[in-house]
């Protein structure tokens, strides 16, 4: 077994209105830092959280600030920071991606969530259009899936578009699995979806190869 990334939460907004408490959130990641790096890991997965305050432009400025603070001590002990699509406006593909190119620093990257689009109740961004923005700035992959029709697809999701997009934008990492759905125990649907994953790449191999 192979330890890759730490997935951290509750810790504090990265881009908090509040100078200080930006400042604690950078800090509360320090020990997620260390820990990866003792383990081996290459990252740490954290939230690009705004508490919402000010024009969509102000926050992406406040989560750079706190992300580009934050990759600078991760950098310094060979540890990457990837921002999740995880709500609220860091489920907007565009405005992530500017936030990554605010922040300008290679260890600070994105991790597309296939799943992860609700901006706000009744507003989402598309799927696909969002992990085409996130690419350039990729280094790892969460494969999340709902449910699956009778012939093992993702029922709401196109896993070979999705998979497509990925190998499109040159991205030959890991793929995580996330599963949560309800017809399913999770171990089967983690199941469900690698399975899923090995028939799209079965199913695209002879055009990537």
């Amino acid at each position: 077994m192979q330890g890759l990334l730490i997935m951290c939460d509750g810790e504090g907004a990265l881009g908090h209105p509040d100078a200080a408490e930006r400042t604690t959130a950078v800090e509360n990641h320090h020990k997620w830092v260390e820990a990866a790096a003792m383990l081996g890991c290459h990252s740490i997965r954290v939230n690009a959280e705004t508490m919402g305050e000010g024009a969509p432009a102000e926050q992406q400025k406040r989560a750079a600030d706190g992300l580009r603070r934050l990759t600078e001590f991760a950098a310094e002990r060979d540890i990457n920071v990837l921002v999740e699509n995880h709500g609220g406006l860091s489920s907007d593909g565009e405005w992530l991606a500017g936030v990554m190119n605010e922040v300008g620093h290679e260890r600070c990257g994105t991790l597309p969530d296939f799943g992860n689009w609700q901006i706000r109740e009744g507003t989402s961004y598309d799927p696909y259009e969002g992990v085409r923005d996130l690419m350039p700035h990729t280094q790892a992959i969460s494969a999340k899936a709902y449910g699956f029709d009778d012939r093992g697809r993702e029922a709401t999701l196109d896993y070979t578009k999705l998979m497509s997009i990925v190998l499109d934008a040159g991205y030959r990492g890991h793929v995580g699995i996330e599963y949560e759905g309800d017809g399913l125990s999770e171990r089967a649907g983690i199941r469900a979806t690698k399975q899923l994953l090995m028939n799209v790449r079965d199913q695209l191999e002879s055009e990537y190869t």
